[in-house]
């Protein structure tokens, strides 16, 4: 019989994961990167979205269909190394977990910045320990724990976001008008232009936006924690399309048609401005809690990720020195590699003090979206050579037009990743990406298997 030693608990529901499949995609790129990515376009940042969204779904379709045949895996990564090679995989796997740790540095940086609203002389490092300390504690019970606390967080996101576009409708028919404010479509349709600070912002929006979407497969890093993967990954991937109609572009729509987008600060959330600007303080506020609970639940799904993920890795190369990351503690939580990921994590306050980085969320979503490109991009070229092995089931969850699409996908994410190189708060995050790529491609090649 298989103890807690050799076994991660399975403690998610069906409720848990399509609640954390939303979890991982609104989040901190949406509620404070909107300010920054709307004033580089204007209205036309709806159209990244969808441009974007419709990329990620294609992505989401391929690795859903691989954990559906084969819902025994762990991760999606695992087809990697199963599909192009062992030394793929190898270099996946550990740069998919090197690029969570980004990711949720870039949570906790918001979360210093939302706390920063209340408590303005609070120092910003102390608040994201406290986060951080608090979401570790959480993480470390078991896995149902998380499901419920990741079901709540969920549950905020969804009601601010219906309540934001909800407010944009009635203070619109209302007519509602004051000394800064005018609400109406027309604020988004007056003098629209698709590229109004030219040609060259319409595409830096991109690295933004990307980074508003990424982590959308960690439903494929909980897949493996649900009692019955099947329906439940199914059911969570076909209703991704409306979550983003409904809570990206509906969320833009109302922010921009409450307040002229021109006029949205690129450095602030415009969630939390909105409802100043109207003069409802308190809202603002409440506004401020919920992109606070935002920003910690998608640190929250971070932390889970990148500790199954660090166990997993330190199991399956069988290194030395990676032995004590496969202990699991008595509720089958893999605690040491979820202490060691947090201590990485400490080092966000760090950033900020680096040679040339001036917006230090700027930075670290910048390097997160360029390391998450290059581990969607293998992701796909895995999904295309699985399409031609037997384990390919034309009559399971196949993603629609996939010999078109996703070589389509693939070129898509290489541009985007490619963009990065012409935009000066991207360039040393792009180059950087790359001497990880020849650096630690060449480790991959030339390290030595375990037997």
């Amino acid at each position: 019989m298989e103890n807690n030693e050799n076994k991660v608990q399975r403690g998610l529901k069906n409720r848990h994961i399509q609640l954390i499949a939303i979890s991982g995609t609104i989040g901190t790129g949406l509620f404070l990167g909107a300010g920054k990515s709307i004033s580089l376009t204007g209205p036309s940042i709806i159209l990244v979205y969808l441009i974007i969204g419709a990329l990620m779904f294609i992505l989401l379709r391929t690795i859903g269909e691989m954990l559906y045949t084969d819902p025994s895996q762990t991760s999606f990564l695992n087809f990697v190394a199963k599909y192009i090679s062992e030394k793929a995989g190898y270099f996946i796997t550990w740069s998919y977990w090197l690029v969570v740790v980004f990711f949720a540095m870039a949570e906790l940086t918001a979360v210093g910045s939302y706390v920063s609203f209340w408590l303005p002389q609070f120092p910003v490092w102390l608040s994201e320990i406290i986060f951080l300390v608090l979401l570790v504690g959480l993480n470390s019970l078991n896995a149902k724990f998380f499901g419920e606390t990741e079901f709540w967080f969920g549950m905020i996101k969804i009601v601010a976001l219906v309540g934001m576009i909800m407010t944009a409708i009635i203070l619109g028919f209302s007519g509602f008008k004051s000394e800064h404010v005018s609400v109406g479509l027309s604020n988004i349709t007056q003098g629209f232009h698709f590229f109004p600070h030219g040609l060259p912002k319409f595409f830096e929006s991109f690295q933004m936006v990307m980074f508003a979407f990424v982590a959308m497969e960690f439903i494929g890093m909980t897949a493996a924690e649900t009692e019955n993967p099947r329906p439940t990954l199914k059911k969570a991937i076909n209703q991704i399309p409306i979550r983003i109609i409904l809570f990206y572009v509906g969320a833009l729509i109302a922010i921009m048609s409450i307040y002229r987008w021109q006029d949205i600060p690129a450095n602030h959330s415009p969630f939390v401005m909105i409802f100043e600007l109207i003069g409802i303080k308190w809202a603002a506020a409440l506004v401020n809690f919920v992109v606070l609970t935002s920003a910690a639940s998608a640190l929250n799904s971070a932390l889970f990720s990148t500790t199954r993920n660090l166990y997993a890795l330190s199991k399956l190369n069988g290194d030395h020195i990676l032995k004590p990351f496969t202990k699991l503690s008595k509720n089958g939580i893999p605690l040491t590699a979820l202490l060691f990921t947090s201590f990485l994590v400490l080092f966000t306050p760090l950033i900020s003090v680096l040679p040339g980085v001036s917006n230090a969320f700027v930075f670290i979503t910048s390097v997160a979206t360029n390391l998450f490109i290059i581990v969607y991009i293998l992701s796909l070229v895995a999904y295309l050579n699985f399409r031609k092995t037997s384990d390919f089931d034309p009559k399971g969850f196949v993603t629609p037009f996939a010999k078109g699409l996703v070589p389509l996908t693939i070129v898509a994410f290489g541009l985007i990743f490619f963009s990065l190189f012409f935009f000066k708060e991207t360039l040393i995050p792009a180059i950087g990406s790359v001497i990880w790529i020849i650096g630690f491609g060449l480790v991959s090649k030339f390290r030595t298997q375990k037997p």
